[in-house]
């Protein structure tokens, strides 16, 4: 059972960074895939940035040049990371940590992820 838990997520303003964290734990082979999704009120939920088991990334064309997403070893855990610049009022949303032992291709598509954190709050404002 892997275990996923947001932070960092937060308000600013429109133009400016925001650095996502997550924690994926439980599991001890860190050959996990990772991803990053967000939802707004009304909308459906969106892919926003990918890392795969091998490394490949896969970003969201709307994110694409203004956000970064990374991912990093520990001993008992991995760290995914998205850095946010340049934000707009659009990318207000709650973000979701994803992440699957089970990997194909890097994707963001939601229905290949079975473990998921809670979200985190993202506000924008103009």
């Amino acid at each position: 059972q892997v275990h996923v838990v947001e932070s960092g997520g937060g308000s600013v303003q429109a133009g400016g960074s925001l650095t996502l964290s997550c924690t994926a734990s439980g599991y001890s082979d860190h050959r996990l895939c990772m991803a990053w999704f967000r939802q707004a009120p009304g909308k459906e939920r969106e892919g926003v940035a990918a890392v795969g088991s091998d490394g490949s990334i896969r970003y969201a064309d709307s994110v694409k040049g203004r956000f970064t997403i990374s991912k990093d070893n520990a001993r008992n855990a991995l760290y995914l990371y998205l850095q946010m610049s340049s934000l707009k009022p659009e990318d207000a949303a709650m973000y979701y940590c994803a992440a699957d032992s089970i990997c194909g291709p890097t994707t963001l598509s939601g229905e290949e992820y079975n473990y998921w954190g809670q979200g985190i709050q993202v506000t924008v404002s103009s």
